[in-house]
């Protein structure tokens, strides 16, 4: 498998030392409701997951939630609540929605609160090795100090300190480029205590805490949006490294941002989408086909019509997934083709359209062999598996009388009549079966077949 590293600007061979894959994604600072280019961070790293998990791999996944910052504190102040409070509520409706879109719940969500003392350590640790400095309160990274400080994002440090611009409350920094570790305390905001006076940790250090007191010094695989590379990811790769002398990130991977309209997606900005908007008009399905249409590093721009595109698609391979498959024999279809192409795929910088494509091309094939006659269970078995991969259920939820479902209904509708006439009458009646599960009952008449939902 190849993957893009941010950090050599190259694609690479991914080969982790053991069977046990770390990786940490940044997750989201739950100061209001998630966005759809959360969930496309979040689908993309599902996936990367459980296509290691699928060649063999186990994956140690720890994904952070940022609840104290700058953010949490305006948006507490402004809602009269807590920071507490207000990180809660916004966690628990992001996990319910990471569920609704079938994504693998990581096995550990640390927040930043939990970590001060890990936090406190490394600072003083960080002041003892000459790499930060304490002034009025606040701890500074010595950027300077840092050998390759700019790598990650291509940036130049004189450069960036032309183009800085200092704040009236950052003039007590050694250097313009020097960014909090440690920020003194302010009336009116939540503060932790230490050795150099009562604060809360600065945005960069928590994930450092957190990445390397689950994970250890380094991971194999760092995520996050690219609007994290710089700064946030430059500074911790920096302080990560300062303070344990190690390679904090044998991968930096990043996905591309989500757009509506001209813009960026932004929860700051007030441009977005939010996932329970999403998830009301479409499928889970429907937006992770989406999510997986466009390349991961790309720029995904987001429209209600393309997603409505990729239900229609889904009708395709849910069909070729659940239609009775003929008795087995010796001619049966042979999936193993069709799984290369989509393990190539894969493997190409998990290019998910062409990895899409393979199982578009299996789900024809398995509709000609069953038009031939073929036995395709095998295939059909794959073919789950695979979409699996990408976390596609291949299950439709819909509410009664849908207009989305109709056109699937009358497909099954069709299919069954077209079995009923090959006297495949077991077939036939083994997709009204399913379809009667589904909670769709059929009625031969006159006049052909109806069908009706019977309600939950």
């Amino acid at each position: 498998m190849r993957l893009y590293n941010t950090l050599s600007g190259g694609t690479e061979t991914f080969t982790p030392d053991d069977d046990i894959v770390k990786m940490y994604v940044c997750g989201v600072t739950p100061y209001s409701a998630s966005h759809v280019g959360h969930a496309m961070r979040a689908v993309v790293f599902d996936v990367i997951r459980r296509y290691l998990e699928f060649k063999g791999y186990s994956v140690k996944h720890v994904e952070n939630f940022t609840d104290i910052d700058d953010k949490m504190i305006d948006r507490a102040a402004e809602n009269g609540t807590t920071t507490i409070a207000l990180a809660e509520g916004n966690i628990q409706a992001y996990l319910s929605e990471m569920d609704a879109l079938n994504i693998k719940r990581a096995h550990l969500y640390p927040r930043a609160t939990q970590e001060v003392p890990r936090i406190r350590e490394i600072i003083s640790g960080l002041i003892e090795k000459g790499l930060a400095y304490a002034v009025d309160g606040d701890v500074y990274f010595r950027v300077r100090a840092h050998e390759g400080y700019g790598a990650l994002g291509r940036r130049n440090l004189d450069d960036m300190v032309a183009g800085a611009r200092v704040e009236v409350d950052e003039t007590k920094k050694e250097d313009a480029m020097d960014f909090a570790l440690w920020k003194g305390h302010k009336p009116g905001e939540p503060s932790w205590s230490s050795p150099w006076g009562p604060g809360r940790p600065g945005w960069h250090i928590e994930c450092s805490a957190m990445a390397m007191g689950y994970l250890g010094a380094t991971v194999d695989i760092h995520g996050g949006g690219q609007d994290l590379v710089f700064p946030h990811h430059e500074n911790e790769m920096a302080q990560s490294e300062g303070f344990t002398g190690q390679k904090m990130a044998k991968f930096w991977v990043h996905n591309g941002l989500m757009r509506l309209g001209d813009a960026r997606m932004s929860k700051s900005d007030g441009n977005l989408v939010t996932v329970a908007d999403a998830l009301e008009r479409h499928s889970s399905d429907a937006l992770r086909l989406f999510f997986l249409s466009s390349h991961y590093r790309g720029p995904l721009t987001y429209t209600e019509e393309a997603v409505d595109a990729q239900e229609r698609g889904l009708e395709r391979l849910r069909n070729a997934a659940d239609l009775p498959a003929l008795p087995d024999s010796s001619d049966s279809l042979d999936p193993a083709v069709h799984e290369k192409s989509f393990a190539d795929a894969m493997d190409d910088d998990l290019n998910t359209p062409r990895a899409i494509a393979a199982l578009f091309d299996m789900s024809r094939d398995i509709n000609r062999a069953r038009e031939a006659g073929r036995a395709t269970s095998a295939a059909q078995e794959k073919l789950r598996e695979l979409a699996g991969v990408l976390g596609l259920t291949l299950t439709l939820s819909v509410e009664e009388n849908s207009a989305d479902v109709g056109p699937l209904v009358e497909l099954l509708i069709e299919t069954r009549s077209e079995l009923r006439s090959a006297k495949l009458f077991e077939q036939a009646d083994a997709l009204r079966d399913r379809l009667d599960a589904l909670g769709y009952s059929l009625e031969d008449t006159s006049a052909g077949t109806e069908w009706r939902h019977k309600g939950p």
